[in-house]
């Protein structure tokens, strides 16, 4: 109560505080104004200073105004008396304010009172007088009181030093220099971010670089910037930007329209003497490299920001188009923005808070907040919401089911035939069943582990998830092998720890192959998105799962290794089409059906059809839902196609003891 009835006492017609927020740089004191007087506010090319003459305040400082040949003038109050004055400068917004006793002055916020220079020196001259009870501040500091005096001068801080044209064209050459050079493998992260900073560096620059006119575009390379200077109103309008035409690459153009929304946001923070949007357009996706290799179309990422204003949740969203040819069918384009992972030294597309609105030769991209956008190229199969989730549903009941009916037929294998060729393929088939069965099992608790919170144990999953993959293929192999030594030898000779030696191949070349990757980079395994594309409206939902988290990884191995199993066993099966087409003289076709049916389940041979996905259309539809039946029953096709065989041999056992196709079939006991 003391200090406010001091304060209500004061002689003074001043300013105390008024909740405002924390400014880099306060400069306050105690005029006598003995006459009319005014204050000049001028362009100093190196400090900030501050004079008193009995005819004006003069404020000199190198940041504004733009056109530095030009001085401003404004009136103070015209009662004479002790005026408490203090000058604010906020670095956030580049304003310099003046409180003047109850008087609040805008420094160079009024363009109409400008004098053009060599005018003013008849307004300046005069007899100095001095400034009483001084006291300044700059953040980070403390209040420090200075002696009474006519002239006070302060050097301007690093951060506040003008930038001009020819600083940010040497940044953006800087910039195009280290984007144009190649990336190492090993250090990509790493050179990423540190291009990204120095992007980051440019954008600083932008927001205090000297204009010459309302908008100005710097660079002439991979990055060009366009700084938007808008002066603030009391209706703010839309504001539309257009870029130059391309007449190559993939995006000809594109357009910016800013929603009034967005300066609306800012009206009710302190007085500015402009709003700058900076507007980045990069040719290039060097330094926007996800993990899962995205491609953006035509490596073009435009970048919207209004300075020191962090935008999000418009009520009216910021739309940025982009021009472009006709895409491919198989193509869906996806409207993204760069999210920064803090941390690690990456970062990753997301598409929160934006809708893609595509056309033709164009691509509309609305979002409530401003950052690094772009359109995201995604192989996009022609699959309904309605046939995922029926092909989601076959899988997991198919697997389930495959499961059951693998370890079911393994129980049964185990107390059959004790003739040596019998057994050694019997093993086969059992060794064949239980990597099903791994592969089942892994795949239906791979979603469920990649929801964990736990990246280890994910990692493991996918660990797991690969090598049961991996087994299957070989033991197809095996078959394959098998067959020909059933088949093609002329003599079925027996070598010594004959079933050991497929054990280790095949069990111990996958265990290998994914040891090898997993040692090289842990960070092989792990969650994977896959993105799912509606076809009706382009929306998104992602099914993640543990697996390899390099696509070139899964190609070569996974896609290498099948094709070479597939193309062994295609030429085992082909013999024994040869061997059946000669004995089918003896009739039983019902039965040579059934046997080349269940042999081509057993060495793999419908898991070609996974070639068939690339294609477009209802035939890519269709052998999907053959892949997607066929594979993920396979242990119950097993299961099924073991117990004909031995319903067959029962009922004749003796005919077909003798021939060579008997021993590929179960023995009656």
């Amino acid at each position: 109560m003391k200090v406010l009835f001091l304060l209500l006492l004061s002689p003074l017609q001043g300013v105390g505080a008024n909740g405002r927020r924390e400014e880099d740089f306060r400069f306050c004191g105690d005029r006598n104004q003995t006459q009319e007087s005014s204050v000049i506010y001028k362009h100093s090319p190196s400090n900030m200073s501050i004079e008193n003459t009995a005819q004006a305040l003069i404020i000199k400082r190198p940041f504004l105004p733009n056109r530095s040949n030009f001085y401003y003038k404004y009136s103070l109050p015209p009662t004479l008396g002790r005026y408490r004055f203090c000058i604010y400068w906020f670095e956030s917004n580049r304003t310099l304010q003046l409180l003047y006793g109850k008087q609040s002055i805008l420094l160079g916020g009024d363009p109409s009172s400008s004098i053009p220079q060599g005018q003013e020196s008849q307004e300046t001259e005069g007899t100095r007088a001095y400034i009483f009870n001084v006291s300044y501040f700059m953040k980070g500091g403390k209040n420090t009181s200075l002696p009474a005096n006519d002239e006070y001068c302060f050097p301007a801080s690093p951060e506040s030093t003008p930038v001009w044209e020819q600083d940010v064209e040497k940044q953006l050459a800087d910039l195009d220099n280290l984007i144009a050079q190649p990336l190492a493998p090993a250090a990509g992260a790493t050179e990423q971010q540190r291009l990204r900073r120095k992007l980051g560096e440019l954008e600083e620059m932008l927001a205090k670089v000297e204009l010459k006119g309302q908008n100005q575009t710097f660079g002439e390379a991979t990055v060009h910037a366009t700084v938007l200077r808008v002066q603030p109103s009391r209706a703010p309008q839309h504001l539309t930007f257009v870029s130059q035409r391309e007449e190559s690459g993939e995006v000809q153009g594109f357009t910016v329209d800013l929603p009034s929304s967005l300066f609306m946001m800012v009206k009710e923070r302190e007085e500015v003497l402009e709003h700058r949007v900076l507007l980045m357009d990069i040719n290039r996706q060097t330094m926007f490299q996800d993990e899962n290799s995205s491609h953006v179309l035509g490596d073009k990422v435009v970048s919207i920001s209004l300075v020191d204003t962090v935008v999000a949740n418009l009520s009216d969203p910021v739309v940025l188009t982009f021009f472009h040819d006709q895409l491919p069918r198989n193509v869906t384009p996806l409207c993204v923005f760069w999210q920064e992972d803090t941390s690690a030294s990456s970062g990753s597309w997301d598409s929160y808070g934006c809708t893609t609105v595509t056309g033709s030769s164009q691509t509309e991209c609305r979002c409530n907040h401003l950052t690094y956008f772009a359109v995201l190229m995604v192989s996009s199969p022609d699959i309904t919401s309605v046939h995922r989730n029926y092909l989601s549903i076959i899988t997991y009941a198919g697997c389930l089911i495959s499961a059951l009916a693998s370890i079911c037929t393994i129980f049964f294998l185990y107390f059959r035939s004790k003739q040596r060729d019998q057994i050694t393929s019997m093993h086969i088939h059992m060794n064949l069943l239980f990597a099903i069965f791994l592969l089942d099992v892994t795949f239906l608790i791979s979603e469920h582990l990649a929801a964990s919170s736990s990246e280890v144990v994910c990692r493991v999953g996918g660990f797991f998830l690969h090598f049961s993959l991996l087994s299957c293929l070989t033991w197809m192999g095996i078959e394959g092998y098998n067959l020909y030594r059933l088949v093609i030898e002329v003599f079925n000779a027996y070598h010594d720890h004959f079933l050991l030696k497929l054990f280790l191949v095949g069990w111990g070349v996958p265990f290998s192959c994914v040891m090898i990757i997993f040692l090289a980079s842990w960070t092989n395994y792990g969650p994977f998105s896959i993105p799912i594309y509606e076809s009706v409206d382009g929306r998104s939902t992602n099914a993640t799962i543990c697996w390899i988290t390099n696509p070139l990884i899964h190609n070569i191995v996974n896609l290498g290794f099948f094709s070479l199993v597939f193309l062994f066993n295609s030429v085992m099966l082909g013999a024994m089409v040869r061997e059946i087409v000669r004995q089918n003289k003896k009739g039983h076709k019902l039965k040579h059906v059934l046997a080349l049916f269940g042999l081509s389940i057993l060495l793999g041979i419908p898991w070609a059809l996974i070639f068939f996905s690339f294609t477009s259309g209802v035939f890519c539809l269709v052998s999907l839902y053959i892949f997607t039946i066929i594979n993920s029953l396979q242990g119950f096709l097993i299961f099924l196609w073991y117990w004909t065989m031995v319903l067959q041999a029962r009922k004749a056992p003796d005919s077909q003891s003798s021939s060579d196709s008997a021993k590929l079939q179960p023995s009656s006991s």
